[in-house]
């Protein structure tokens, strides 16, 4: 069953941001999301079985809703398929949190990012085509980041530590060269490839100036990678 707490998301006007999110779970850690979200000027809708969270998530967005019963009819029907990317933020119920994740898959959502609370369910969640976070590792207001400022993130971890980034070039670097920024001393991460328009060049030249629109494909420990990013934030 579902209750409508607003006004119908389907005839939704984009943001400047061009992007629209479903938060899935008000709990700490979505209120957080769909606070930073809300924050960048993002699109949200948000929904839980909590009335009180719902009331609460109207002050960052028009588009809350109580959802009592999760199902792909109920998503659906709050205009989940609308959006860019889901987040399911459910913890306590990991079972409805597994079935939530294969909702938004289900209704075709480009990309959906799970919470886990543990590695092994972590793995599972990965195995159903989602991102993962873990919030002892990953606050919401980090996960916002990322999404705002990278544009929608890809990350890959190659083991406990190290980590491939694909993500947007930051403001702060446009016009830079690759030897200018000098990325291995200043940052302790090497720049793999560099994505312009439909071109992606991996023997680039160091004279090479970033332009805006560029892409760059990032390898290093996940604390290097998170310096760079704080360091060339675009606030």
């Amino acid at each position: 069953m579902m209750r409508k707490e607003t006004g119908e998301f389907g005839s939704m006007r984009r943001t400047p941001q061009d992007a629209a999110f479903a938060i899935i779970g008000l709990g700490r850690f979505g209120m957080a999301v769909a606070d930073k979200l809300s924050e960048y000027g993002y699109t949200i809708i948000c929904c839980d079985r909590d009335a009180e969270k719902v009331r609460e998530a109207r002050n960052l967005t028009p588009f809350a809703y109580v959802v009592e019963h999760m199902s792909k009819e109920s998503l659906d029907e709050i205009g989940v398929r609308n959006c860019d990317c889901g987040i399911v933020c459910i913890g306590s119920a990991f079972d409805v949190s597994i079935l939530t994740t294969m909702y938004l898959t289900n209704l075709g959502l480009k990309k959906v990012i799970a919470k886990a609370n543990s590695e092994d369910q972590a793995k599972i969640l990965r195995q159903m085509g989602a991102m993962t976070v873990q919030p002892e590792k990953d606050s919401g207001t980090r996960l916002a980041d990322r999404l705002m400022y990278n544009d929608q993130i890809e990350c890959f971890t190659l083991d406990g530590e190290t980590q491939i980034h694909t993500l947007k070039v930051p403001a702060t670097l446009v016009g830079k060269s690759v030897a200018e920024v000098d990325s291995r001393a200043r940052y302790g991460i090497n720049i793999i490839a560099i994505r312009h328009d439909n071109d992606i060049m991996t023997n680039f030249d160091p004279d090479y100036r970033f332009r805006a629109g560029d892409k760059l494909s990032i390898i290093g420990s996940k604390r290097d990678i998170e310096r760079f990013e704080d360091r060339n934030s675009d606030d």
